[in-house]
């Protein structure tokens, strides 16, 4: 195996075990109503642990529930306890044998309908964006971006964050400049984002859809792998 294939093995090996985790998240029922976000939070830590012995994350632990849904990753709203019909959505960088993975999905506690539809539209407005990634070897992230938006828009939907996904890769990350536009896919970066780094290393990305209902005070998050 070529370098670059190990690489990309290693990162589809931790977006993997980050799936089968947050899979054990729902078996277990930890998202449950009563609880805090942080305790869910240690709770999902402690299960990482357990089945991985994954102690370190590339980012911080995100749990959040109801209008806290509404918050970009740059937030720290006070912790809340989760409502029985509540929307929650869970957002974990675990380090996989020094790679990382950046996963993230929504759970709805209870029977509303919109929360429903929202977080079936994450999955769906994920792999619209992707195949438009598939589709032209040149995009670049201002125009995934763009097409992400209108997908958004298309379902219904507003986006919640400023960006539509980030580069990913070993830890610790060389790329962790939150400010650098040519890391992230959003409006500002005319760069393709099919591309290698100055090391000549390919690029690997993260497709984050956050998507958002202002007048009802919820928001539904998703992300995995984009280009792998």
């Amino acid at each position: 195996m070529t370098d670059e294939s190990i690489r990309a093995a290693r990162l589809l090996d931790a977006q993997a075990k980050a799936s089968l985790l947050f899979a054990e998240i729902e078996t277990r029922r930890l998202v449950t109503a009563g609880q805090g976000e942080r305790a869910v939070s240690d709770r999902v830590r402690d299960l990482a642990n357990e089945m991985f012995g994954t102690t370190h994350y590339w980012h911080k632990r995100i749990v959040r529930s109801g209008p806290n849904t509404l918050l970009p990753y740059r937030e720290n709203p006070p912790d809340r306890v989760i409502g029985a019909d509540d929307i929650v959505f869970a957002d974990f960088g675990p380090i996989f044998e020094e790679f990382e993975a950046d996963f993230g999905r929504t759970f709805v506690l209870g029977d509303d309908p919109v929360k429903h539809r929202l977080r079936d539209d994450l999955a769906t407005v994920f792999a619209a964006g992707r195949r438009a990634f598939e589709a032209d070897p040149d995009i670049t992230g201002k125009q995934l971006y763009a097409e992400v938006e209108r997908l958004a828009a298309e379902a219904g939907w507003q986006l919640g964050g400023w960006h539509a996904g980030h580069l990913v890769g070993e830890f610790p990350p060389e790329h962790n400049n939150w400010e650098d536009v040519d890391s992230h896919i959003v409006p500002a970066n005319d760069k393709p984002l099919r591309r290698a780094d100055e090391a000549g290393k390919l690029l690997h990305w993260i497709l984050e859809i956050h998507l958002v209902d202002v007048e009802r005070g919820f928001g539904g998050f998703y992300e995995e792998l984009l280009d792998l």
